[in-house]
């Protein structure tokens, strides 16, 4: 009897990457489109204007929340399944919604087109997250305001050393998704100024929701 053959085990790296590109993206639209998030949403999409470039798009869970003031969203988003997650919301919506690119670190728009920009649970995973907001600044027109919702570094220190075991795991397994950035301090580092900012724990583990909401105007 001829000797069954094993079949052999696919590279590591293929399946990372189907990981990454194909489970991901639907892990994040299940875990950040959960119903106490809403609230937190509702309220940093607020006072959106204009012209809106959305970085970390995803599959388009501000969608429904965007205010009438809006007139338009520019979104840029990497994971093609996050984007087809997204179209039907997208379908729905009577705002115009239009996908950009690929790279929140290259935002194909031309210096000062937009009025406002929107992150949400977005700036934790950036690998070059001042790179991005540098050019989120670039495309804002001045006086614009940057909208973020972001989780991040807790002030308990006890947290804050069970952050720190705890990312080089939550990297691999989210993306590259970091729990020790301060969202507030990142914005103000890249140039722009808190107009107001409130962090506090949502519902759920402590490393992981230490959350900062803020909106930071381009200076001039």
């Amino acid at each position: 009897m001829p000797r069954q053959r094993r079949r052999a085990d696919p590279p590591y790296d293929a399946r990372v990457g189907f990981y990454r590109e194909e489970v991901l993206p639907r892990l994040v639209d299940r875990a950040c489109g959960a119903a106490g998030l809403r609230e937190w949403r509702l309220n940093v999409t607020a006072g959106l204007t204009g012209r809106v470039v959305e970085i970390g798009f995803g599959s388009g869970l501000n969608v429904d929340l965007y205010p009438p003031s809006v007139e338009c969203v520019y979104a840029v988003e990497p994971a093609e399944v996050a984007r087809r997650l997204a179209d039907k919301r997208v379908e729905k919506s009577n705002i115009a919604i239009e996908h950009i690119g690929l790279d929140g670190q290259e935002i194909p728009l031309a210096s000062e087109s937009c009025d406002s920009a929107l992150s949400t649970f977005t700036l934790c995973t950036i690998p070059d997250v001042q790179r991005a907001l540098a050019e989120v600044r670039r495309v804002m027109r001045p006086g614009a305001r940057l909208h973020f919702l972001e989780h991040g570094l807790s002030p308990d220190r006890r947290v804050a050393r069970w952050q720190h075991r705890l990312e080089p795991l939550q990297m691999r397994l989210a993306g590259g998704c970091h729990l020790t950035r301060d969202a507030s301090e990142l914005a103000q580092s890249a140039g722009f100024v808190i107009d107001r900012v409130e962090q506090r724990y949502a519902r759920g583990p402590k490393p992981w929701s230490w959350f900062t909401s803020g909106v930071a105007a381009k200076s001039e």
